[in-house]
């Protein structure tokens, strides 16, 4: 893939071209529901198991909608990893939300003050899950515990 000097950002398309979410993500199982639901809705998933060097990654996509970030990682966790995206203006305007096992009223209060854009608690509830993403990529802010 040619990386061209493009000197815009990334945008969310407002269109019914398929979308593209970035799943950060070390639970292979986890990935796996997520990607599949994702698919069902017909949105592309890229994957990382880890917040090290998700800029990077990132910045070779063509397209990025949504990030959806868990939050205990290997390497670097999803604040350190969130604290990098919001500092790339590339990204500007592009949902981070959390996804994370450790759902607590105490744990979306730290995502929130961090600066997620949204918290979806684990685990992902299939019936509701598409729903969600669905609100979200429509520019709603999601704060759920289950």
């Amino acid at each position: 893939m040619a990386n061209s000097s493009n000197t815009g950002s990334l945008n969310r398309k407002d269109n019914s071209e398929s979308k593209t979410v970035l799943v950060v993500e070390d639970n292979v199982s986890n990935f796996v529901l997520i990607a599949r639901l994702l698919g069902f809705l017909g949105i592309h998933c890229e994957w990382k198991t880890s917040g090290y060097e998700v800029v990077e990654f990132a910045d070779n996509l063509p397209t990025l909608d949504l990030v959806l970030m868990d939050i205990r990682l290997p390497y670097e966790d999803g604040y350190g990893a969130l604290k990098k995206i919001k500092q790339t203006p590339k990204f500007a305007g592009i949902p981070v939300v959390a996804v994370t096992a450790e759902a607590s009223e105490e744990q979306i209060a730290r995502a929130r003050a961090a600066g997620f854009d949204g918290f979806l608690g684990k685990p992902i509830d299939p019936d509701r899950f598409p729903d969600q993403i669905n609100r979200i990529l429509a520019g709603e802010s999601i704060w759920e515990l289950h």
